[in-house]
């Protein structure tokens, strides 16, 4: 059974930082690719973040680019996003995702197979 465990959402206010973590089973951390994706009040689940941790490739949404950085440490088996210079459009639902077959990063909800259960991030402004 492939399990992921997101922490580390909160509130935050306007500028500020927030690191979350999706800690995954040992099966689920054979896959070579990982994500995150984030879900705002009435819009649909989009994709924000991937790495290929055996490769160490990034791909990032362009809104994230530079304030954002998806990084794994294997030996624990978890991904990390750091959300820096945060904005209230970053306000979400953040889930982690793994996509079991992949080797490049699709940004397409479909592909991944298993998800966390999310994690809510609020910025205030």
């Amino acid at each position: 059974q492939v399990q992921l465990v997101e922490s580390g959402g909160g509130l935050v206010q306007t500028g500020g930082s927030l690191r979350l973590s999706c800690e995954a089973s040992r099966r689920a951390f054979s896959v070579s690719v990982m994500a995150w994706f984030r879900q705002a009040p009435g819009k649909e689940r989009e994709f924000v973040a991937g790495i290929n941790w055996r490769e160490g490739r990034t791909r990032y949404e362009d809104l994230v680019k530079g304030r954002f950085t998806i990084s794994t440490d294997n030996a624990k088996n978890t991904v990390y996003l750091q959300m820096n210079s945060l904005k209230p459009e970053d306000t979400a639902v953040y889930y982690c995702a793994a996509d079991a077959g992949a080797t490049n990063i699709f940004t397409t909800l479909g592909r991944y197979e298993f998800w966390g259960q999310g994690t809510q991030v609020t910025v205030s402004s």
